[in-house]
Order: structure tokens, then C-alpha cells, then sequence
């Protein structure tokens, strides 16, 4: 069911931009705003690339690989090809047509633009109506230190080793100083909120960094519209990425109540799938059980409506 009030959806990748991309579907233009994680940003080629924003615009754009989750769909590979061939590196591979984005993005944040103006106008050059906001216009980088490989940034760790090291520890560089763009402040200030949405994405390596931006926890917590977070797990494993590999390294239980924990004091309810019912009453928050393998367009436009319609039952202050 639509809704003619706002919404705020907060997201890393491929996972969260699914839930992302149905409440964009269901809610009228203009009405949905999602704050990114840019935790996973880093310099690539002298390029500055910003991997789950540009997987949230391209999937709110139509445009997203179907097959991966991530990139654009009918890519072209011809810059990789001669790149590979000259020996540069190639571990993070580039299409032609991501490739532009890189390009335009450090053209722009070179030439004295904010993050969030560039992100602005990229997300407008797809045609996509919803407000896509970084958590930090400042760097914030997810270093992960491993015991089989040292201390590695996100991308060297999740793409050129494959999320294979064992973590032994998160850190969230620069999050301390960083601090949430006006344009977050305004979206979760907005008296028309009628919910915000923590997406099902990793709780550790998406979500995380994004809460620990100075300020924002409180921000959330001074919101007037509910907090409801959607669980990535289902029946105790992630759907895809390292999520649960992460949580068992880390010694936390695959759980929706080690979930509700990590979250606590920001959320005010939690959606999880069938699969995890036993958990329900352990959660110590409202719970709502509803399916949420999103394999479908069909289904991510339901897991927004009944996430919409959860948060229409759930007070506030």
C-alpha cells in the first residue's frame, strides 16, 4: 500500500537497495530518501569510487546488473581490457559505463563540490526521483583487520581477497569526525516522516559504519517517525555476501535477537522472516514475521508495504 507521507530508508548494496527499490516503487516520487553508506568508498585509478551508492542508483534507475546485484546491466569492458593488457591493476574491475561515473564524480568533488552534490546530480542524471544522500560528506573508511592478512580497507578485503581473511576486528576510520551532511539532518527532522527503514543490509560492514558517523544515533533517536529494522537473516544465514561469516568470526550469534542488540537504542521495532519465528518473543521489541527473500520485484514491492504498514502501527515518544 502506498503512502502519500515520507520515508527514509537507510542502506548499503545490493541487499538494502533491493528493500530500497521496492519502497521506491510503492511510494509516490520525491517521497523516499536513503541515506547511504560510504564506508566502502576508497581511491581506485585516482578515482574516487563510491560502491553502494552507485548500486543504489543504478538499481533505483533500472539500470543495475540483474545478474550481480552490482555495476549496470550490458556493460562494456573495453577500458578493463586495455588496462589489463598495459599491467595496471585490475583486481576492482571498472565497465565502460561505470567508468563515467568514477570520472564525473572526481571531476566534480575536485572542482570544490560536496559528496552529496555530486551524488545529487548523478542520481538525477539516471532519472531517479528519490533523494540518495551520503551519511558523510567527509571520508569515513571501514578498515578491517584480519588475522591471516593484516589490516585491510573494505575493498581489499570484500573484492581482492575475496571476504576469505578471518576478521578479528572493525574499525569505522574517521567516522568520529565525520558528521551527517544538513540534507540527512533535514530528512529525519522532516515533521511529514512516516517512518524510517534500516534495509536489510550487513549489519557489521553496511549499517555500522553509517551509525557511527557522529550524531547520527542521536538523530535517530530524537526522530519522530518509527524505526523499524528489516533483518538480513534468514534461518540464520545471509542471503549473500559475508554477513553471517563476519557475525561468526566476530562471535556474534546469527540471530534475530544479536540483531535487536546491535541495534538497540536506534530502532524501535524489527522485521524478520518466518524462517526466524522462534526468535520473536527473545527480541524484546515488537516483531513483525513476514517474508523477506526479496527474489523478486513482486516481492520487494510486498516486504515494503508490509514493513510501511508495520510502522503505521508503531508509536513514537
Amino acid at each position: 500500500m502506498s503512502t502519500d507521507r515520507r520515508v527514509v530508508a537507510l542502506t548499503g548494496g545490493v541487499g538494502g537497495a533491493k528493500l530500497a527499490h521496492g519502497l521506491y516503487r510503492r511510494l509516490p516520487p520525491g517521497a523516499l530518501a536513503c541515506i547511504v553508506n560510504t564506508g566502502d568508498d576508497f581511491r581506485h585509478l585516482d578515482l574516487h569510487v563510491s560502491p553502494d551508492i552507485d548500486t543504489l542508483i543504478y538499481t533505483l534507475g533500472g539500470v543495475e546488473n540483474p545478474a550481480t546485484g552490482w555495476g549496470r546491466r550490458d556493460e562494456t569492458w573495453t577500458f578493463m581490457a586495455v588496462l589489463e593488457q598495459l599491467g595496471g591493476p585490475d583486481w576492482f574491475r571498472l565497465g565502460d559505463g561505470d567508468l563515467a561515473f568514477h570520472v564525473e564524480r572526481t571531476r566534480r568533488l575536485t572542482a570544490g563540490e560536496r559528496l552529496t552534490e555530486v551524488t545529487d546530480h548523478l542520481r538525477r542524471g539516471l532519472g531517479v526521483s528519490a533523494a540518495v544522500l551520503p551519511m558523510a560528506d567527509a571520508p569515513v573508511r571501514t578498515i578491517v583487520h584480519t588475522v591471516d592478512a593484516g589490516t585491510l580497507t573494505f575493498q581489499e578485503y570484500f573484492v581482492r581477497h575475496r571476504a576469505q581473511p578471518r576478521v578479528r576486528a572493525l574499525e569505522y576510520e574517521g567516522a568520529d569526525h565525520a558528521e551527517p551532511p544538513p540534507e540527512v539532518v533535514a530528512a529525519l527532522a522532516d515533521p511529514g516522516l512516516a517512518a524510517v527503514v534500516l534495509c536489510p543490509s550487513n549489519p557489521l560492514l553496511s549499517v555500522a559504519p553509517l551509525l557511527a558517523v557522529a550524531g547520527m544515533r542521536a538523530l535517530l533517536a530524537a526522530c519522530r517517525a518509527p524505526v523499524v529494522a528489516v533483518s538480513p537473516l534468514i534461518g540464520g544465514a545471509a542471503v549473500k555476501g559475508p554477513t553471517a561469516k563476519v557475525m561468526d568470526e566476530l562471535g556474534i550469534a546469527r540471530t534475530p535477537e544479536a540483531i535487536a542488540e546491535g541495534y538497540r537504542g536506534v530502532i524501535d521495532a524489527l522485521v524478520i522472516d518466518p524462517s526466524d519465528a522462534a526468535s520473536r518473543d527473545r527480541c524484546g521489541l515488537p516483531v513483525l514475521v513476514t517474508p523477506t527473500l526479496m527474489d523478486s520485484t513482486a516481492r520487494r514491492e510486498a516486504l515494503a508495504d508490509e514493513v510501511l504498514d508495520f510502522a503505521a502501527t508503531l508509536g513514537r515518544g
